[in-house]
């Protein structure tokens, strides 16, 4: 057992869905056949069932004050200390250029390995090894119940407002992608029935979706963080 599987109390039986998860597509030249990115397309969705089934058991609360609690918790702002806890960024593989530009300190990269990760633990030791990996990390009861969790999701609570009205359409477009390979830049307008409402920049495109969706819950008149 090495001593990242011990940090993280779980056993890999097979190693290659460690190193997978572990494996940034700038080390493998942005194939990501063998990089973590399906991973942490599954990890995504494991981790939001296991924080829903969590919330529901434990929260008596309307669906939309679930709702953004489950996005505080999923959210890249979230993951990023609960990859740190793990000393996550020292495990994973990075290409030159991403290790030359602080890769293993990146907030999007972080949070992108540990949605693997948690995807990697799902597929060799089935849900129950996933939740049991997952649950440490969600913040006690009392400060659930207390409402106090900062929402960083601003794509669920931007998306919560312009439900009030049901004919309304968010949609999110890459307006610009610039930089190196290792250190791209992107941005990203937030339209709403086909009207820019928002701009966001970021170091990756969910980033700059969030930032876009900020930008455009504030200018609503909604305090932001």
């Amino acid at each position: 057992m090495t001593d990242f599987e011990q940090r993280i109390g779980y056993e890999f039986k097979d190693k290659g869905l460690l190193k997978e998860a572990l494996t940034h597509s700038s080390f493998v030249g942005g194939k990501n056949h063998h990089s973590n990115e399906r991973l942490e397309f599954l990890g995504d969705s494991v981790l939001s069932l296991v924080v829903s089934k969590y919330l529901f058991e434990n929260l008596d609360k309307p669906e939309g004050q679930l709702t953004k609690l489950r996005a505080s918790i999923v959210c890249e702002h979230s993951l990023f200390p609960f990859a740190e806890k793990i000393g996550l960024g020292n495990e994973i593989f990075l290409g030159k250029g991403e290790e030359n530009t602080g890769g293993r300190h990146r907030r999007s990269i972080l949070a992108d390995a540990f949605e693997a990760l948690i995807a990697a633990i799902y597929l060799d030791g089935g849900f129950s090894a996933a939740q049991k990996f997952i649950l440490p990390f969600i913040p006690p009861i009392d400060v659930l119940k207390s409402g106090k969790l900062l929402i960083g999701d601003y794509k669920t609570i931007l998306q919560e407002i312009i439900q009030q009205n049901p004919e309304e359409k968010v949609v999110y477009e890459l307006a610009d992608e610039s930089g190196a390979a290792h250190n791209r830049t992107f941005t990203s307008n937030v339209l709403l029935n086909g009207q820019i409402i928002g701009t966001g920049v970021g170091a990756s495109k969910k980033e700059a979706e969030q930032n876009a969706a900020k930008e455009a819950v504030k200018l609503m008149g909604y305090e932001t963080n």
